[in-house]
């Protein structure tokens, strides 16, 4: 924490680590492509091409944001460092935002650069199942069918007695069908696919082109996780992190967005360095598009309400959190 506050003490070295990441090789006009900058200002540019003015956050999801950088690098860098990740509330309390909803909205714009890529599939050995998350349960069926919660496609790779990367998808519903676009979309074709004794699988895995293997939890009379424990680690985990730090407050619209970050943190615990994590997200957020609140929060559009619920209080600018010296305040006191 220290050393990352050095790095970042004010909003212009935020604004010039933005600029870095965007163009590393000096800027090119998102425009027209011409390499010449008018503009000696940190994180402005203008093209000496086509004349029009660009700064570091234009186009990204920083776009035209009122919130200090200092404070953005702060959220990105808790989201980053703890295994649990930060709710909204925490960190509206840990920097001083003004209102809950813009806490929130920091946090969901950052979510969505942490999508996994279609391009990046599992390989090898491969252990899959899936589980009923989020939501509130109600009485009646458990396991399969369970009212009122969401299907959840999970799926880890295994080398021995280790794990390696993981993927989490929200699935309609648990039919062969389903599962099998999800083997196409996150798994590598011709690798081994470990599951249970579920039908489903059978069609799936022949229709993806993939080798399947089967351990029949039921008739092998021992627990689910002796024979899978990869993939109900990994859903335990998430089930601590929506009920720890979540509160089990998740709303479905937003559901998928919690599994990416999950994802994004657990296929990176090896890093050496939790700077390389950060590094990778404040990365992703400058190579993606801009979005609105409304974007994120997925307002209703006969109803006009939104998914996002949380304490109000009144708005006030956010303050920077610029590391200037004030003189000792306890002395003065």
């Amino acid at each position: 924490m220290a050393q990352f506050r050095s790095w970042f003490p004010t909003d212009a070295d935020c604004a010039d680590y933005l600029d870095w990441l965007r163009w590393p090789d000096g800027f090119v006009c998102p425009c027209c492509s011409s390499i010449g900058d008018w503009s000696d200002l940190v994180g402005i540019h203008r093209c000496t091409g086509c004349g029009r003015r660009f700064s570091a956050t234009s186009g990204t999801i920083f776009h035209r944001t009122r919130t200090p950088l200092t404070v953005w690098f702060e959220a990105a860098w808790l989201m980053t460092v703890s295994k649990q990740g930060i709710s909204a509330l925490n960190l509206q309390r840990t920097t001083g935002l003004g209102s809950y909803q813009s806490a929130w909205t920091m946090l969901q714009k950052f979510r969505t650069v942490m999508s996994p890529s279609h391009h990046v599939l599992l390989t090898g050995r491969i252990e899959m199942d899936e589980s009923y998350l989020g939501g509130k349960g109600k009485p009646g069926v458990t396991g399969r069918g369970a009212a009122g919660k969401f299907v959840v496609a999970g799926a880890i790779e295994r080398s021995g007695r280790s794990f390696g990367r993981a993927r989490l998808q929200i699935l309609p519903d648990a039919t062969s069908a389903s599962l099998e676009r999800f083997i196409r979309q996150r798994i590598q074709p011709g690798s081994i696919v470990v599951t249970d004794g579920w039908c489903g699988y059978l069609k799936a895995t022949k229709g993806a082109g993939v080798q399947h293997e089967i351990h029949n939890v039921s008739d092998s009379g021992m627990p689910a996780h002796i024979p899978l424990p990869g993939v109900h680690r990994l859903f335990s985990l998430v089930r601590r992190v929506l009920d720890g730090t979540y509160q089990g407050s998740v709303q479905p619209e937003q559901l998928q967005g919690y599994l990416d970050e999950f994802t994004f943190r657990f296929n990176r615990r090896h890093a050496q360095s939790r700077g390389l994590v950060f590094f990778r997200l404040l990365e992703a957020s400058v190579g993606a598009g801009p979005s609105s609140y409304q974007n994120v929060a997925r307002v209703h559009r006969r109803t006009g309400t939104v998914t996002s619920t949380g304490p109000v209080a009144e708005y006030y600018a956010p303050r920077s959190l610029e590391n200037l010296s004030i003189a000792r305040p306890w002395r003065s006191a």
